[in-house]
């Protein structure tokens, strides 16, 4: 039964897919692989699959596991980068926010408010004003509203947070946000939708060869160690952080470099800060985003060189000190570090340029065919992943037998999509025939939109999958087996880390529901009493020691503690060059 369900819906990256998965990849031949399950290498499949193309899409650890599960969570054309005169890449960017909220993923993607606060007189305010106006327009077609200017009053009418002497006025404008994990997942599973093979667990650990061209990749099954060849017309990396090593494996030079830059978040209770709309603060080098994140605030991020384990960046103590010494500068009561439920750190993966400092480095993104059959790409921001995507496949074409169809991805809408808008509508009579509150059923049509179907016919003869996760109420049961049985998630952290977001919005990082979670978990991927045991073990040992990093006072105390943990997948080799 499972086998036929795996059969008949693509897009079902069950436990029965995967073994399946394996044999397609050793068997077939693919016009492109993909290297890398992160939003570019998931939008890099689509593209592909899209254009009729053989695609298969291979990744070491979990979907979004990098940095696509590490952003500030936005859909935004970066007012920042007016200022720095990037105006092609605001222009993009917008261009794709309003796709995503029209189009591609309207139950994935909102619109989200943010108030500027104006702290000087005269100059202040027309030149704020005249960049965003600029910001309101680049874009074309609008789905979000104009700016709004504010008095000071007005602006602590809506943001009764702030410190009184902290403004003059402020200026009202809208951008948009996603779960950036759940929206990569996503985007993955479209592309399996529309044919391509997409295997996680499976990381690249040598390159094939015909004469002086690439002609595929060898993988290792990281779950049990199994080897084997995928032939394929080009190769395209999509490793963000990890070019440059893969290049390396490749045992050719690469066209350009990559640094990283360390982003850390901080996660807060919503009643911390009394507001109706998010915030944007100037800093010395940047800006400082309070963003709306449910029943909490994201706080955020800092921008700082990062030249050790890219696996898992660490936060320290300087980091979180540096977010809360510049957000309580304007905050009436100023946040703790008692406050703080959930911490992140994730790497910006930026194309090397001539500057030292990584926040003036471009936010462009470069391809390049580094090598005949071998294509990367890298830089970028996750707005415009799509496009990004686009022309690495563009870039690919060369290799690729016959004449390439151009990207169509501007009208694909991720699975989900269809039929959001009028589900919305029907919440109420879709609650009360589930017996859940309309609410939830509002806030699981934001996570699966039309598939919501799927995820409740889980529960099926099983209503105790309907009620929500003891120490993690914000989600049911029934999601954290669909993570499993349709989701691609393989272990514990899959599950607390990207498909919920529990181990950045409690207290506890997800400690508490754990033994629940991987219990339901077990029983969809059949882990043994042991297993079960040893997925809590080695969250728990995640968690330990990301909070004993976040306690360091530099970025090397913070590392050894936290690459000192244990890994989900055992059998990643780490570097692999």
């Amino acid at each position: 039964m499972a086998q036929h369900a795996a059969e008949t819906n693509p897009a079902r990256l069950g436990p029965a897919k995967r073994e399946e998965t394996w044999q397609r990849l050793g068997n077939e031949t693919f016009d492109l692989v993909v290297i890398g399950g992160g939003v570019v290498g998931a939008g890099t499949a689509l593209d592909a699959a899209t254009r009729g193309l053989r695609v298969a899409l291979v990744e070491a650890r979990d979907l979004a596991s990098g940095t696509s599960s590490r952003s500030s969570k936005l859909f935004h054309g970066g007012l920042r980068y007016l200022e720095q005169l990037e105006f092609g890449l605001v222009r993009e960017a917008l261009r794709e926010r309003e796709l995503m909220l029209t189009t591609i993923a309207p139950h994935l993607v909102k619109p989200v408010s943010f108030l500027y606060p104006l702290t000087h007189r005269v100059w202040e305010r027309p030149y704020t004003a005249a960049g965003l106006l600029m910001y309101d327009t680049m874009g074309g077609a609008r789905s979000v509203p104009g700016q709004k200017h504010l008095t000071r009053a007005g602006a602590l009418r809506m943001v009764p947070a702030l410190k009184r002497s902290a403004l003059i006025g402020g200026i009202r404008y809208y951008d948009a946000q996603s779960d950036d994990a759940r929206h990569t997942m996503t985007v993955a599973r479209t592309a399996a939708h529309y044919g391509a093979v997409v295997r996680t667990s499976t990381q690249v650990v040598g390159f094939l060869r015909e004469a002086d061209r690439v002609s595929g990749v060898r993988v290792r099954d990281v779950e049990d160690g199994r080897e084997t060849e995928i032939s394929a017309a080009a190769v395209i990396n999509c490793t963000g952080v990890w070019t440059d090593e893969l290049q390396r494996l490749s045992g050719g030079r690469g066209r350009f470099r990559v640094r990283a830059s360390k982003g850390v978040h901080i996660v807060v209770p919503r009643d911390r800060i009394v507001s109706e709309s998010g915030l944007i603060l100037r800093t010395e080098k940047s800006v400082l985003f309070v963003i709306p994140w449910r029943n909490h605030w994201i706080v955020g991020t800092t921008d700082t060189d990062w030249n050790l384990d890219l696996a898992h960046p660490a936060a320290t103590k300087h980091d979180i000190d540096y977010i809360l010494e510049h957000v309580n500068t304007v905050l009436a009561t100023p946040l703790t570090h008692d406050d703080i439920e959930g911490v992140y750190a994730g790497l910006r993966p930026l194309l090397a340029g001539e500057s030292e400092e990584t926040s003036k480095l471009s936010r462009e993104h470069a391809v390049a065919r580094v090598a005949p059959g071998l294509v990367a790409i890298a830089g970028g921001k996750y707005t415009t992943y799509r496009v990004m995507a686009a022309d690495a496949v563009d870039a690919a074409a060369v290799d690729l037998p016959g004449r390439s169809q151009p990207s169509i991805t501007d009208k694909v809408p991720l699975l989900g999509a269809d039929g959001y808008h009028a589900l919305v509508n029907q919440a109420d009579h879709l609650a009360a025939e589930h017996g859940l509150h309309p609410y939830r059923v509002r806030h699981l049509l934001d996570r699966y939109g039309s598939l919501v179907h799927e995820v409740l016919a889980c529960a099926d003869g099983r209503p105790e999958l309907l009620k929500p996760i003891e120490h993690a109420p914000d989600y049911l049961g029934v999601e954290v087996v669909y993570a499993a049985s349709h989701e691609g998630a393989l272990h514990l952290e899959d599950v607390l880390a990207r498909r919920t977001r529990i181990s950045i919005e409690y207290a506890h990082r997800g400690v508490d529901c754990a033994e629940q979670v991987a219990t339901l978990v077990g029983e969809v991927l059949g882990w043994s009493p042991d297993t079960v045991k040893h997925e809590i073990e080695v969250y728990n040992a995640r968690v330990k020691a990301e909070r004993e990093s976040q306690s360091q006072p530099n970025d090397e105390a913070a590392d050894a503690l936290r690459s000192a943990a244990p890994e989900a997948r055992a059998g990643i080799v780490e570097p692999v060059s």
